[in-house]
């Protein structure tokens, strides 16, 4: 009996952060975003949609845009009433803020510390701001806050759907290069943010189709600039079906890797996830074996090196020669 009430009181919780969600931000997700927020099925989802639509007589409008569906709710009559957030939201919020300093910059950080103390005044928040609480330790970051006028060009022109003509830097080149892009996704990955774009046309050039869809570190963007060329979003776009499938930041051919790992290495690799396939199985107390899809050949040999003799890789063969001509290498350096 307490499990049937304890499944009524999760699904009941869903319906109302889902309703709230759709009504205050004004914003279209897809399924897949919704289950993701949620943490349920895609039936669940749909079935939550149903229920609001007949409990509350709102109208939210349903869309297909590629191979994915989209909703969100279309409000009617008076304006939505202005809720101040709750002591509890206020505290993630707060958490959120502090452990994303390192990538924010001063300006967006002051704007973000600026936010939640006008929020403060309408809460009655018994313990005020819990920024004491929470912290952020960092080493070998990038100092945003001088491409913070870029960050801004990229999220309107995002906003406006906007070509951008920018000037990149890539790591190892040694002249810049200028090139007009679609700006879909700004997004961090291990303390440094990025943008995936694609390649719109150069004007008075023929197109021609990218292998690849550009991946660009934001504090290597020497100018961004937004025409006044407009762009459709990309139906085919799905962020989290590009980076989430494997291991690998960098996306080549996916191949399968098995790895043993002991000692601190097996506790520390047991407890995070690497890609969504991966099987990990114990072999004794000390020893553990992950069985992972990776994309990266480069990303995953530096990995494997951190962890030094308490990682084997097993299969396949050619990461492991790729390993140990590796270690031969950096033996050689200090020889």
């Amino acid at each position: 009996m307490a499990g049937k009430l304890e499944m009524n009181r999760s699904y009941g919780e869903k319906l109302i952060s889902l309703f709230a969600r759709l009504l205050f931000t004004k914003e279209s997700y897809s399924l897949t975003e919704l289950a993701q927020m949620l943490g349920c099925s895609k039936q669940t989802v749909i079935r939550l949609i149903s229920d609001i639509r007949m409990a509350y007589g709102v109208n939210i409008e349903e869309n297909i845009q590629g191979n994915r569906k989209y909703y969100r709710l279309i409000k009617q009559g008076k304006s939505t009433p202005v809720i101040p957030l709750t002591e509890s939201e206020l505290t993630a919020l707060q958490m959120c803020k502090t452990f994303t300093e390192h990538l924010l910059g001063d300006q967006f950080y002051h704007e973000a510390t600026q936010a939640l103390e006008k929020n403060l005044s309408l809460t009655e928040c018994a313990g005020g701001f819990p920024s004491r609480h929470f912290a952020s330790f960092c080493t070998g970051t990038i100092d945003y806050t001088p491409h913070q006028e870029k960050v801004r060009i990229l999220i309107e022109s995002m906003k406006a759907m906007k070509i951008c003509r920018i000037t990149y830097q890539a790591i190892m080149e040694k002249k810049s290069k200028t090139y007009h892009i679609k700006p879909l996704k700004i997004f961090s990955y291990r303390d440094s943010m990025y943008l995936h774009a694609r390649l719109a046309r150069e004007p008075g050039k023929v197109y021609r189709e990218a292998d690849f869809d550009p991946l660009l570190a934001i504090h290597r963007l020497k100018k961004v600039e937004m025409t006044d060329r407009s762009f459709e979003y990309p139906a085919d776009y799905d962020f989290e079906d590009v980076f989430d499938k494997n291991f690998g930041f960098m996306k080549d051919d996916c191949f399968e890797v098995v790895v043993e790992f002991t000692g601190w290495a097996a506790q520390y690799v047991a407890e995070r996830t690497w890609s969504p396939d991966q099987k990990i199985s114990k072999i004794d107390d000390d020893k553990i074996r992950l069985k992972f899809s990776v994309s990266s050949d480069v990303e995953l040999i530096a990995w494997i090196l951190f962890f030094g003799e308490e990682a084997k890789v097993i299969e396949p063969k050619w990461v492991v020669e790729e390993v140990v001509m590796k270690i031969k290498k950096i033996g050689s350096s200090y020889a």
